[in-house]
């Protein structure tokens, strides 16, 4: 089992589903194995992988398939939150048991307006309960879905509660300041991840870690380039590029977006399912699309 802690670029892998609306493991396999070449960490489970979609079981069943694979689960970092506490010490102690070097766990993100106390015990409990020296958790700050935002405050409770689990945050606030503030916490060899690759070069910057988006599913190697060389005099320039295929894809429903472009350039239809409530993109959308990356001269080689 790695207990390293991550660093880089990591993307919350998108599901493919097969026409009964069941996870494709087949075709997860394959586009996590075209992840990693590119050098990009697997945070499958993640926002934008459908994971609130998809069972306790499903999860299990999909993080088996992807280690029997052959995939290296040292450079997977599965979402392992619940609202459910049992769920979330089922998940997080099936993947401390694969070998994964950390779990992505948000809060319970049901009950609003929860204390601090409140969030502390939950942690506590799947920290308690998983009782592995191996267990790495990376706090998920994503207030605009969860409404459950992770104050300085508690981040502070758990790394002096937990020094050895509690070992980094996702920050998908938007807010660079918010970042910023968990950069200078000043709680030792603590991983700051931005949640989008446009503050990446300012997040690496400020001592963060790099970065876990939506679009490395897309677009990994650029964003890999920019981590390994954020301290280049080309980086303002790499940042600017990244930032013009970012958003072209936040101008669409995220999801949907990043399976039709996996679609258009795997050449298969298949990515184009998602699972009700999202609803896939439409024939103009999809055209729209295409048009917009074409002319940004986007390619995805070797999918």
């Amino acid at each position: 089992m790695s207990t390293h802690r991550f660093n880089g670029v990591l993307t919350p892998v998108i599901t493919p589903f097969q026409e009964d609306l069941s996870p494709d493991g087949e075709r997860l396999v394959a586009h996590c194995k075209w992840l990693v070449n590119q050098g990009v960490g697997l945070a499958v489970f993640g926002t934008n992988s459908e994971a609130n979609s998809l069972s306790i079981n499903e999860k299990i069943l999909l993080l088996n398939q992807l280690v029997e694979s052959g995939i290296d689960p040292a450079l997977m970092m599965p979402g392992t939150g619940s609202c459910a506490l049992t769920d979330c010490v089922k998940l997080t102690a099936h993947a401390v048991t694969l070998g994964c070097a950390g779990s992505l766990m948000l809060p319970p993100f049901f009950y609003k307006a929860v204390s601090d106390d409140g969030l502390f015990g939950f942690y506590s409990e799947v920290i308690e309960r998983v009782s592995s020296s191996n267990l790495r958790i990376y706090l998920y700050h994503i207030p605009p879905f969860s409404q459950i935002p992770i104050s300085l405050s508690l981040i502070d409770r758990l790394v002096k509660a937990y020094p050895q689990n509690i070992v980094g945050i996702k920050d998908s606030s938007g807010d660079w300041e918010n970042t910023k503030a968990f950069n200078a916490g000043g709680w030792p060899d603590f991983r700051v991840f931005c949640g989008s690759e446009s503050f990446l070069l300012q997040n690496m910057q400020h001592g963060g870690a790099g970065c876990i988006s939506a679009t490395a599913n897309v677009n990994p190697a650029a964003i890999v380039a920019l981590y390994n060389n954020w301290e280049s005099p080309e980086a303002d320039q790499a940042q600017q590029q990244l930032n013009l295929i970012r958003n072209i894809f936040q101008s669409y429903p995220m999801i949907p977006a990043l399976k039709a472009a996996t679609s258009l350039y795997s050449k298969d239809s298949n990515w184009l399912r998602v699972r009700p409530p999202i609803v896939a993109m439409h024939n103009d959308q999809l055209d729209q699309l295409k048009s917009q990356l074409s002319s940004a001269e986007f390619d995805m080689p070797g999918l």
